[in-house]
């Protein structure tokens, strides 16, 4: 009997090592479906992706626990050539197109069609000819399947994005005997109106019979394109519904919504009839970083409080304060308490009181060989010249400088008991800390510059519940008794709202929203997904 799901992936679980990405989640899809899988980054997405690929990140880290059925007959996956001889194809995020090659060529890759010639009649196959007129019927075919009128000769290199993503669509839709596609992000790089074009094209292909996995985070887009759509939080299936039976709202309390509850710090009273002091003003502010870009935001920071920066991953919020800071190529205008402030230069950025707590703990944030101490004093020494003294006494005009190693282990200690950096001894090389050891390293290295305004990426990533929340008490602390302004980056809502005064919430390199800490969950996930809050009503329809 055949089965009413074309792809059944059931009770899959997945861990890298200790780690469990991956609990007990169970996707279904029918045939000539459009069926949207959303969740926040993290939540597992791509991780159920690569295990219906057959990706070698998977088989080379264990394998995976529950089954994988085409239509209803139980199948293992073990590479992506085995999935794409199933009919499982993907238009990847990332392009997978040869620029020097033509539009045909990229279409065919693989899958060239030839014919004989005479030397090929003697020494072999391998000498035939590629059939290009059969090559480029097959890629203008293609090409109209998806709406685009541009010749199949034309060269890929210096096409624009949108175009680019079409031809890879139009390469799937090549390919025989395809029964399942997955669109990852297939919007993210499309104006508004290429991306009502991609919809369509979805919907034509869904017709044909070919069934669609819609992965992205334009729940905008979900509504008006999917039929069903499954939802994985942290990990797990949190709910699967007909899209004509849910809402925008409900989509984003699903996504955003967590087990635990949220406590929040005690706040501040503000002193009636003053406005607040901006620590911090960006205007118009661009930043260079790969992956992270930021496409002119507006913000103020005030003296004295928390505010967090959340978004999904490659939207612009880590850019923000690496654009500020100096580390990627910034453009337009900074204050810092109400005097200019020099874009690019990282040297006088530490030396105006900012300091910034690095995303990348062990690229950028330490150095792994050297001791805790070393780490702890370098930049305060580099850039300020502290815990240094002079052989020739302080008042001698020459300089002979060495370091003040009984300052440096005081320093150390002090932080080390302050951040219960666990360890032997000051003199322990960093790189044999663990995760969240080396976490409060970078904040005590930050701390020992003595900032009046702190950046601090990504401060929970990789490390235990444990070290967790110690992290975040220490920068509650510096907030509260140093009187330390702080800019929180992090991809962890939960945690920011517990901390945090505000939080800017960036979209697609811009700042969506400003929402304070008790705004309802919905509103972080709408925003997250770049849909204002007047959208929120529910669709009935």
């Amino acid at each position: 009997m055949k089965s009413e799901y074309i792809l059944s992936m059931e009770h899959i679980t997945k861990a890298y090592g200790e780690n469990v990405v991956l609990g007990d989640v169970s996707l279904q899809i029918r045939p000539g479906e459009i069926h949207a899988l959303v969740g926040e980054n993290g939540a597992g997405k791509s991780t159920l992706m690569n295990i219906l690929f057959g990706m070698p990140v998977i088989h080379s880290t264990g394998g995976y626990q529950g089954q994988v059925l085409l239509d209803g007959e139980r199948t293992q996956i073990l590479s992506p050539f085995e999935a794409m001889a199933k009919g499982i194809g993907m238009v990847h995020q990332e392009f997978m197109l040869l620029p020097g090659f033509t539009i045909t060529e990229n279409i065919k890759l693989n899958r060239e069609i030839s014919k004989p010639t005479v030397l090929s009649r003697i020494f072999g196959k391998n000498l035939e000819k590629l059939d290009m007129p059969t090559m480029s019927r097959d890629a203008r075919k293609a090409l109209d399947s998806v709406g685009m009128g541009i010749e199949e000769f034309t060269l890929v290199k210096g096409l624009p994005v949108g175009y680019m993503q079409f031809i890879e669509i139009a390469r799937e839709i090549d390919k025989t005997g395809i029964r399942l596609m997955v669109f990852d992000e297939p919007t993210a790089v499309l104006t508004e109106s290429e991306a009502e074009k991609l919809i369509q094209v979805m919907r034509n292909i869904a017709a044909s019979g070919i069934a669609i996995i819609f992965i992205t985070h334009r729940l905008d887009e979900v509504m008006a394109a999917s039929d069903r759509i499954t939802v994985l939080r942290d990990g797990q299936l949190a709910a699967t519904h007909n899209t004509s039976e849910t809402s925008l709202v409900e989509l984003a309390e699903l996504m955003i919504g967590r087990r635990s509850d949220i406590v929040h710090r005690e706040r501040r009273e503000e002193p009636q009839n003053s406005a607040p002091r901006i620590a911090l003003h960006v205007e118009d502010l661009s930043v260079e970083m790969p992956g992270e870009e930021v496409q002119g935001i507006t913000l103020d920071v005030y003296e004295g409080e928390i505010l967090g920066i959340g978004g999904l991953a490659g939207q612009g919020k880590i850019g923000i304060p690496n654009g500020i800071m100096g580390l990627y190529r910034a453009q337009g205008k900074a204050e810092f308490f109400g005097q200019p402030f020099m874009l690019g230069n990282p040297h006088k950025a530490l030396a105006s009181g900012m300091a910034m707590v690095s995303e990348d703990r062990r690229e950028v944030g330490l150095l792994l060989d050297q001791s805790i101490e070393d780490n702890i004093i370098f930049n305060a020494m580099q850039v300020k010249g502290e815990y240094l003294y002079n052989l020739l006494g302080s008042k001698s005009p020459v300089r002979i400088q060495l370091r003040d190693s009984k300052a440096i282990r005081k320093i150390a200690q002090e932080m080390i008991k302050a951040l219960d950096i666990r360890c032997t001894s000051p003199t322990q090389h960093t790189g044999t800390l663990s995760g969240g050891n080396q976490q409060k390293v970078c904040i005590a290295r930050a701390l020992a510059l003595n900032p009046k305004f702190l950046f601090v990426c990504e401060p929970t990533r990789g490390i235990d519940i444990g070290a967790k929340q110690l992290v975040l008490n220490t920068l509650t602390r510096m907030n509260r008794d140093l009187g330390m302004t702080l800019v929180v980056v992090s991809s962890e809502l939960n945690e920011m709202r517990s901390i945090c005064d505000r939080i800017a919430i960036v979209t697609e390199g811009k700042v969506f929203d400003i929402l304070p800490v008790d705004a309802p969950e919905a509103a972080y996930g709408l925003a997250m997904s770049g849909i204002a809050a007047q959208k929120e009503e529910k669709g009935d329809a």
